[in-house]
């Protein structure tokens, strides 16, 4: 959930014809924009590619407003590809995408107590001394508000957009069909697969009943845990679109980036050892590595926000990365790539094509679990040596390959802890933290 500053209200488009229209309009918008840039192009004497019409800054403005607009499935789609696919795209293009983190729009108080008359019935202000219609966060699927109870108790409630449950498979095949358009995707990619996974992530995250069960077994599962505080569920309040919560008080985690070098390593070696645990002790996982869903409070506990998108994690995974990290650890390079691929990273296409290769990206990817003592998480060089190696993978379309499902998302939240310890210039030592599971 997104601390900033709330932009006004702005209905959210519930009907089916008229979230539908809204990707027409887009769609119509994209198709002039680019027109009108090919002019330019071709008055300039250059012969542009449709890429280059496509992906051009007026278009991404398009995209943005569009789905910011539309929230729901739409906008958490674009969210997803301003965060994993940002070092794919123009600076200028991320820069824009990036809006969606931050710039969702609330519904209007109107909406808003329409919605939780449905959900809590008519009269529902009798149950609170207060409650707040000015939302303290909004993001694609739902806004949060504060309330305090009767009986004195501090919430935050989650109220989701009305519709979005409705919307999520048309808005995914839209999105889907815009990105297909655009050609940012190559055509060897089979979506099918993906964007099936995709709605049922989507359906889950949407189901506040299924996210209230996760935060109470998170909340278990790290009671005796001094680094970390998970809000209490507070059920008598909770329905399928609304989760109500403890309310607590804590700084975005990003904001520790101006904390002590000693602080900055604690909150990274927290966040790395519960995603340790996640994987190999709980066999569940909170998966979105958003830094909005993660806080610092007053006595410097990790706060635990969000849990739509919990996933069991398979013992076979586990087992697999397993693996891998005890070959990266004892500077296997053949095991640790044979363990790769057992995972489903590539297929045997890539080692086929180029085996040196694919060593060096592995050396580079696997450095926090080498090397004695404390890897510096602030060292861009290796995560841009990295960034480079895989975009000459990336380029070569013959060895294109979708890893499995639960690999995808276990990596996105790898990659997300990652980012944030870069973001703080952690120095952490991974290989200690590693040693107790393998």
């Amino acid at each position: 959930m997104s601390h900033a500053p709330i932009s006004r209200g702005l209905p959210v488009p519930t009907g089916r014809l008229s979230r539908l229209a809204r990707f027409g309009g887009l769609a119509t918008g994209i198709a002039g924009n680019a027109l009108a840039e090919g002019a330019v192009q071709l008055a300039r004497g250059r012969r542009p590619t449709m890429g280059d019409l496509l992906l051009t800054p007026a278009n991404a403005i398009r995209v943005t407003e569009q789905l910011a607009q539309l929230r729901g499935a739409a906008m958490k789609i674009g969210q997803l590809m301003s965060m994993d696919a940002g070092d794919l795209l123009p600076p200028e293009l991320s820069d824009i995408l990036a809006r969606l983190r931050s710039d969702a729009r609330p519904m209007p108080p109107v909406q808003l107590t329409a919605a939780l008359n449905r959900r809590w019935g008519r009269g529902w202000e009798d149950r609170f001394h207060r409650f707040d219609m000015t939302p303290v966060a909004a993001a694609s699927i739902g806004q949060v508000h504060r309330a305090v109870t009767r009986d004195g108790r501090d919430l935050a409630i989650k109220v989701q957009y009305p519709g979005v449950r409705r919307s999520i498979d048309s808005d995914v095949d839209n999105v889907a069909t815009l990105l297909k358009v655009s050609g940012v995707l190559p055509r060897e990619i089979d979506l099918a697969p993906l964007l099936a996974e995709a709605k049922r992530q989507l359906h889950e995250e949407a189901d506040y009943a299924r996210e209230a069960e996760h935060l109470a077994r998170f909340g278990a599962l790290l009671a005796d845990d001094p680094d970390h505080r998970v809000p209490g569920l507070c059920a008598e309040l909770t329905r399928p679109d609304v989760l109500a919560m403890d309310y607590v008080e804590g700084g975005p985690v990003e904001a520790m980036s101006g904390a002590s070098q000693a602080e900055r390593d604690r909150i990274a070696t927290v966040m790395i050892r519960l995603l340790l645990r996640e994987l190999f002790d709980f066999g569940l996982m909170q998966t979105d590595p958003n830094f909005a869903n993660y806080r610092v409070d007053d006595a410097g506990r990790l706060v635990l926000l969000d849990f739509g998108a919990t996933r069991s994690i398979p013992p076979a995974l586990a087992e697999g990365y397993r693996a891998l990290m005890r070959a990266a650890m004892n500077d296997d390079r053949l095991a640790a790539i044979e363990a790769a691929e057992a995972i489903g990273f590539f297929d045997h296409r890539a080692r086929d094509r180029d085996a040196e290769g694919l060593e060096a990206m592995f050396d580079l990817a696997l450095a926090p679990f080498r090397g004695q003592g404390p890897f510096d998480f602030g060292d861009t060089a290796v995560a841009a040596r990295l960034r480079d190696r895989g975009m000459t993978f990336a380029q070569d379309r013959s060895v294109w390959h979708v890893p499995p499902v639960d690999t995808l998302f276990v990596q996105r939240k790898l990659g997300g802890v990652y980012l944030l310890a870069s973001r703080l210039k952690a120095r952490v030592e991974v290989r200690r933290l590693l040693e107790p599971w393998l």
